[in-house]
Formats: C-alpha cells, sequence, structure tokens
C-alpha cells in the first residue's frame, strides 16, 4: 500500500508537534535554580569554601546563608535578623558559619525562608524514583516537592505555582551568594 504525498506531510507534522510539545514540558519543569545551583557550587568548591552568607541586595536587613556539603545538599536560609550590625560584622569577618547558624536560631521568624536541596542542583518539582525531594519552608508553609501534591492538599495547578514562587525565591538568594562569592 501507498501513501499519499499529502498523508506523509501530515503525520510528519503531527509527530512534530507532539515532540515539540513534549520538549516544551521537559523544559517548562526545568528549574531557574537548576544552572545556579551547579555555579554556586563550583565556586565553593574552587574556593574550598562549605559555608557562605550575603546581604540581601532587596532588603537591607536581610541576610542569606547556605552550609555546602560536598555536592550532595545545600541548605539555604534567608531571614531578617533584628541587630543587623552583629551580622555586617561577622559578614566583614568571613564568619559565613556563624551568620547561617544565627540565622537559623535567632532570626525574626516571619521572615524566615529555609531551603534544603538535596543533591545540591537546584529545586526540582518532582523527585525522580527513588531519589530525596527537596523542601521549601516558611513560617507559614512546608512545602515537599515529592510530586505528590494531593499529600500536601493542593491541585496539581497549586503545587506547580507552589514551586514556581520558591523556585524563584531561591534563585535570587543563590544570585546573591553567587555575587559575593564572586567577591572574594
Amino acid at each position: 500500500m501507498r501513501t499519499s504525498p499529502g498523508r506523509c506531510s501530515c503525520i510528519v507534522i503531527i509527530v512534530l508537534f507532539f515532540m515539540g510539545c513534549a520538549a516544551g514540558t521537559a523544559a517548562a519543569q526545568e528549574s531557574k535554580t537548576a544552572a545556579l545551583a551547579k555555579e554556586i557550587t563550583a565556586l565553593l568548591d574552587a574556593a574550598k569554601l562549605d559555608s557562605i552568607a550575603a546581604k540581601d541586595p532587596a532588603q537591607a536587613d536581610t541576610f542569606i546563608a547556605a552550609l555546602y556539603f560536598n555536592a550532595n545538599q545545600l541548605l539555604v536560609v534567608s531571614a531578617r535578623y533584628s541587630v543587623p550590625v552583629l551580622l555586617n560584622e561577622a559578614l566583614a569577618k568571613k564568619n559565613y558559619r556563624d551568620i547561617y547558624i544565627d540565622l537559623n536560631s535567632a532570626s525574626v521568624p516571619e521572615s524566615k525562608v529555609f531551603i534544603v536541596d538535596l543533591g545540591a542542583d537546584g529545586l526540582k518539582a518532582r523527585r525522580a524514583e527513588n531519589q530525596p525531594y527537596d523542601t521549601y519552608e516558611t513560617a507559614k508553609v512546608r512545602l515537599a516537592f515529592d510530586g505528590d501534591w494531593k499529600a500536601q492538599k493542593m491541585t496539581e495547578d497549586e503545587y506547580m505555582k507552589a514551586f514556581a514562587e520558591a523556585d524563584d525565591k531561591y534563585a535570587r538568594m543563590l544570585a546573591a551568594l553567587i555575587a559575593q562569592v564572586k567577591k572574594g
């Protein structure tokens, strides 16, 4: 049986359309933080640092700090601090781990954002099978990006919107930390 040239063209167009949709879906799932996490971990490795901290460029009394564990985990916290002059002094002395500890323990609670990036590879909306998942926590919400929005009493759209917001926030945090590492 022979297929007409018009029918072949139609089939090719349909196949290309679906391939494009699949590629678009995969790209939409890629986080903004994947490349930034790769950059910060490479910079920390090169500088032989296991922690870094910076002032939030958008808010004068807010700081960002991270602990890095050998390409396995990146713990990042952002918060306001009631006595910012103390953290400014620690920042000047490059006491990054102390800043991380202070932000986790003595920051203004309602301002705190804490991200656990398992794999130190940026946030992922869904975890791969048998792999750990990333988390995002504020005073009001704790999200597990494990792909199970129903367990978190969310719709898929709410879950993906929350992921996009967390990814945006994390991207801003990582950008500030990258700038600090590059500053030396």
